[in-house]
């Protein structure tokens, strides 16, 4: 048999994509190995949000043939799309496949011979016009369903429509079916993933019945409620969803919904509204704030995550400033921060202003600060309650790990019969490190 290894840098949604490929390969014999291992084909799937791609890819390629010299390289995903030439110009890399390539992989394989030159094939991304549906499968203990791609909005510094295209989604019929098969495979809990999930309804080139009926076109609201439904999925968990898109009738469902978790992950990017403006995000911090409000009306457990983009062009120390006030008084959980990194065929690289990276590196360093003091603030809210915990499959020095349904990080003594279980337990005390809570168990009923 021959022997395949893939590695993913980026989203859940690389992820979801990844584990597709993977299926594909096992279906032609393939068998899939570690990254570590010795294998003939290294697929890699790249990320193009930061500017790190290239170096990223280049480690990660060398990585590959250190371990087998003659192994067949194939790259895919975001940055491949963004920059094919740049990629095949790495040594060892035989095959580029862009944004609609990456999925008929194993079309352009032929006899996994070394190349002198590493074949390209990246078409244009207004070409990129169909939805492919993906899921992970067996890499972690929550599984990833992919049901959106693309993006119609137009931020200054993103890159990510130019490498996946305008926004499209799945059919809830077809996400709900894909649903039950995962259940039926044990699983636990889905990751709803995609590019822009609040924008889901939108139908691709090929399937035009969407644009042609008359009543109202399917939202994320309606996949909700179809999802919710579903038997044997414990747990429904929205990865990210932009504010604007997050309506009160989504807030309010997941309150009163037994499976969709409380959790949500909304971009924020600035507490500027100056340095919203610049960005051309499509709301206001004043909205943002009604959203977060709203959320913990209905959900005062509710973890909310945040990302923040600092160091943007045109940055002042006040508008720095007033995105740290304004978090630090939002009833907010954690962030995701971001150092702002100039993109090629973006807005944004035109804009004066530029900060020096050194400031931006401060401004990085002050938010994240400010993210463990809320982590710690919003665990320690929580100290001495009972809540369900999903355990991973993970060991590490004795210990093994699992999050609550508002995404708290438990830490316990390691036992194989947890993984992928539901158990409840009390939540004891903080670690010594403050990032995750030693637990008692409440009830010992692991919960099937």
């Amino acid at each position: 048999m021959k022997k395949v290894a893939f590695h993913t840098l980026g989203c859940k949604l690389n992820f979801s994509e990844t584990s597709t490929i993977a299926r594909l390969f096992e279906e032609q014999g393939y068998l899939k190995v570690d990254f570590k291992e010795p294998a003939d084909v290294y697929v890699i799937n790249t990320c193009s949000v930061t500017a790190n791609a290239d170096k990223e890819c280049k480690q990660v390629v060398k990585a590959a043939l250190n371990v087998s010299p003659e192994a067949y390289i194939v790259v895919v995903g975001c940055y491949a799309q963004l920059k094919p030439y740049e990629i095949a110009s790495i040594e060892g890399v035989d095959l580029v496949l862009g944004a609609s390539e990456k999925f008929k992989l194993l079309n352009y394989l032929n006899d996994l011979s070394k190349k002198a030159i590493a074949e390209v094939y990246s078409c244009e991304i207004e070409e990129a016009n169909f939805f492919v549906d993906s899921y992970s499968f067996g890499d972690r203990t929550r599984v990833f369903l992919k049901v959106q791609d693309g993006c119609d909005y137009n931020c200054s510094f993103c890159t990510i429509p130019l490498a996946r295209g305008n926004s499209r989604s799945d059919s809830i019929e077809n996400a709900v079916g894909n649903a039950i098969q995962i259940a039926q495979q044990d699983v636990k809990e889905i990751v709803l993933t995609g590019v822009n999930l609040g924008d889901f309804g939108k139908k691709d080139s090929q399937n035009k019945t969407q644009e042609t009926r008359t009543e109202k076109k399917d939202t994320f609201y309606d996949l909700a409620q179809e999802l919710n439904k579903v038997e044997g999925i414990e747990r429904f968990r929205i990865s990210s969803i932009e504010p604007n898109l997050l309506k009160n009738e989504i807030i309010e469902f997941v309150a009163q919904s037994k499976k969709f978790v409380p959790h949500f992950h909304i971009p924020l990017q600035s507490g500027s509204n100056k340095m919203l403006k610049a960005m051309r995000r499509r709301y206001l911090r004043e909205l943002y704030a009604e959203r977060v409000e709203k959320i913990k009306k209905f959900m005062p457990h509710c973890c909310i995550g945040v990302d923040v983009i600092v160091g943007f062009p045109g940055e002042t120390e006040d508008d720095f400033l007033e995105t740290y006030n304004f978090l630090n008084k939002l009833n907010i959980s954690y962030l995701h921060v971001f150092t702002y990194s100039e993109r090629d065929n973006t807005d944004a690289i035109h804009l004066k202003n530029v900060v020096p990276i050194v400031i931006r590196k401060k401004r990085n360093k002050m938010l994240r600060i400010l993210s463990a003091k809320k982590l710690r603030y919003f665990y320690e809210q929580h100290l001495g309650e009972t809540r369900t915990v999903l355990f991973e499959a993970d060991h590490k020095q004795g210990f093994m790990h699992g999050f609550t349904d508002n995404y708290i990080k438990i830490k316990v003594p390691y036992n194989p019969l947890f993984i992928n279980k539901l158990k409840e337990v009390t939540l004891k005390e903080l670690d010594a490190d403050g990032s995750v809570l030693v637990t008692e168990y409440a009830e010992a009923i692991v919960m099937p």
